[in-house]
């Protein structure tokens, strides 16, 4: 049993402004959960705090394992991983830039390269490995993300906007990820879009976020 997440009245607001306020929601093991609505509504601060990367003003964020609620720490933050919009990109190689999280987490080099090559077989950058990632078109650094999370094989991911100014060839091919994800059970996915279509075709289920608060889709 992998890991779930339950959201207590999360609320937050910056300078005086409400972002979100007494969210509560249960994302259930092993779906694609997709989170639309308009843009500046909280989408993306609501997607940091479930990643345990920035603290709700009031509310809790509770991970649950084996049906037990799990401290949140380092263990736990291992097992989750956010892609944000913006790939930040090493100035080496492809291959480096995927390895670098095995790296530290101080797997074998073995394991390592079977890892990585297995990865970026899968998001079609096998043949660019040694490339300088520097070198990469956009759409391709979105593929070298989506490849540097999926590497640390996460019970949850959260994509924010994974095919957000990238063209259409780049898309089909990480919806495509995606839903491979998303039938071999690899992780719950947790992701923000801005298109009611992308949201159908990869969400199990469909959440909107209106006046700070979530609602069923």
């Amino acid at each position: 049993m992998g890991l779930s997440l339950e959201l207590a009245q999360i609320s937050k607001a910056y300078n005086g402004r409400v972002i979100l306020q007494d969210c509560s929601w249960t994302f259930e093991t092993g779906f694609t959960h997709v989170l639309m609505g308009p843009n500046g509504m909280g989408k993306s601060t609501l997607l940091r705090i479930c990643a345990l990367l920035e603290a709700p003003d009031h509310g809790r964020v509770n991970y649950l394992g084996d049906n037990r609620p799990l401290a949140i720490g380092l263990e736990l933050k291992r097992r989750i991983t956010l892609l944000l919009p913006g790939v930040g990109v090493f100035n080496t190689s492809v291959f480096n830039n995927v390895a670098y999280g095995l790296k530290i987490r101080g797997l074998q080099r073995r394991e390592i390269e079977e890892r990585v090559g297995a990865i970026l077989e899968m998001v079609g950058l096998a043949d660019k490995k040694r490339q300088r990632a520097l070198e990469l078109s956009t759409g391709q650094s979105k593929r070298l993300g989506l490849a540097r999370a999926m590497v640390l094989e996460p019970e949850v991911l959260f994509l924010d906007e994974p095919t957000a100014s990238i063209d259409q060839e780049n898309s089909e091919i990480i919806e495509r990820i995606i839903l491979e994800m998303k039938e071999k059970k690899r992780a719950t996915i947790i992701m923000v879009t801005h298109d009611p279509a992308q949201a159908r075709r990869l969400g199990d289920r469909l959440l909107l976020i209106k006046d700070g608060r979530l609602w069923p889709g």
